[in-house]
């Protein structure tokens, strides 16, 4: 017998620990779940893009949160990759955050460090 996998936010300390492991991933809680095949996706492992992801885009419009821009860069930088089509039908929640997650990581380390203590 199959039992289903219960999903829990992380708390304040686990997502602390996290960060201080490694402050260039992030983790994002889905508001609107994905599926790949029949597995349910509820979180979604974010890295901080390094110039190959970032190639042919527009940092500027990253910070400004453009959505094509957050769109072609998720499937270069998640974990587990997500594909064009899962992309495409994020909910528009789950897209903000992947875009605040990128223009953290496009901060300098200090101002990141800051951020990071302020949560």
């Amino acid at each position: 017998m199959q039992t289903a996998k219960q999903t829990q936010e992380p708390t304040a300390d686990q997502l602390e620990n996290r960060r201080a492991v490694n402050p260039d991933v992030e983790v994002i809680n889905l508001d609107t779940p994905l599926m790949m095949g029949n597995q349910e996706i509820t979180e979604v492992e974010v890295r901080k893009p390094n110039a190959l992801a970032l190639q042919g885009l527009k940092i500027a419009d990253l910070i400004q949160g453009d959505v094509t821009s957050v769109l072609t860069l998720l499937p270069k930088v998640t974990t587990p990759t997500l594909t064009r089509a899962q992309v495409q039908q994020l909910d528009p929640c789950d897209i903000a955050q992947f875009g605040a997650v990128f223009i953290t990581f496009l901060q300098p380390k200090s101002t990141r460090a800051a951020l990071l203590q302020q949560q």
